[in-house]
């Protein structure tokens, strides 16, 4: 008897096509049957506990998103208050600050002015001392003018002459060239 040798997969005695198991006529009804169960589990454990459990998730997720986005709101609303306070005690301190130096200059102004009118006021006083005294120093001068020129002619008369002068041809003459 000759004997032939198989390989692994095959069965002694067997053709050499097998069908591929899912697809065998024989196993087919039963692989079906185990396909509908599990698909059947499968399903009952998705909907029981993983789905409930993923919404539980995705709702948690969804509130702390709207409890983020009502707080950033809110933040941001006061950022905006807060900028807008800013904005008005600054726009308030620069009103202030430009009164205040308008209030300085003004007051500057006023105390330059009067220091102004008080020095002007003195120097004026001191001129019209000055020009009083010139005058007066002026006229005691021309005053010894005539005195002096009297003199002088009748110094120069005798110095010429020889003879004392006469002082009212002399004050005469001086009269005449005044003139």
């Amino acid at each position: 008897m000759a004997t032939t040798e198989t390989a692994g997969t095959e069965a002694p005695g067997a053709p050499h096509e097998a069908a591929f198991p899912p697809f065998d006529p024989g196993t087919f009804s039963s692989t079906l049957v185990w396909l509908a169960l599990t698909f059947g589990a499968l399903y009952f454990i998705m909907k029981r506990v993983a789905l409930p459990r993923v919404e539980g998730i995705l709702q948690t997720r969804g509130d702390k998103i709207r409890g983020d986005l009502g707080a950033a709101f809110k933040m941001r609303e006061e950022a905006n208050q807060a900028a807008a306070a800013y904005e008005k005690t600054l726009a308030e301190a620069k009103a202030g600050s430009q009164a205040l130096a308008q209030e300085t200059r003004t007051r500057v102004k006023t105390e330059q002015d009067a220091k102004r009118k008080a020095l002007e006021s003195e120097l004026n006083e001191k001129l019209m001392t000055a020009e009083t005294l010139i005058a007066d120093k002026k006229a005691s001068a021309m005053a010894s003018v005539g005195q002096i020129a009297n003199e002088a002619a009748s110094a120069i008369v005798q110095h010429i002459t020889g003879k004392p002068a006469d002082m009212t041809a002399i004050a005469a003459a001086i009269a005449a060239a005044k003139v």
